[in-house]
């Protein structure tokens, strides 16, 4: 599912107009970037929740020539699944 079709599901679940789901869906977006960018944690009950982890430094390998390379440190976005949404899914 893309972008455009979870705009379509959600106006089509919630009577919403298209235009209102896609404000919707992008101030959902904005909201947990910025969150997410202070270092918070978002959480939503059963579906999961998205937090900001640091993945440190290391060496890896050049898959080409098979020289060391080193990786630098980063933040990356974890998400873990609610047990509602691991449930539905099974």
């Amino acid at each position: 599912m893309n972008k455009a079709e979870l705009i379509d599901a959600m106006a089509a679940n919630s009577g919403l107009s298209k235009a209102d789901a896609k404000k919707a869906l992008d101030a959902f977006i904005e909201a947990t970037t910025a969150a997410l960018k202070k270092g918070d944690r978002v959480a939503l009950v059963g579906f999961g929740s998205f937090s900001v982890s640091t993945r440190s430094a290391r060496k890896g390998r050049n898959p080409q020539t098979g020289a060391e390379i080193n990786i630098p440190a980063k933040k990356v976005v974890k998400f873990k699944v609610g047990n509602d949404l691991a449930k539905g899914v099974k």
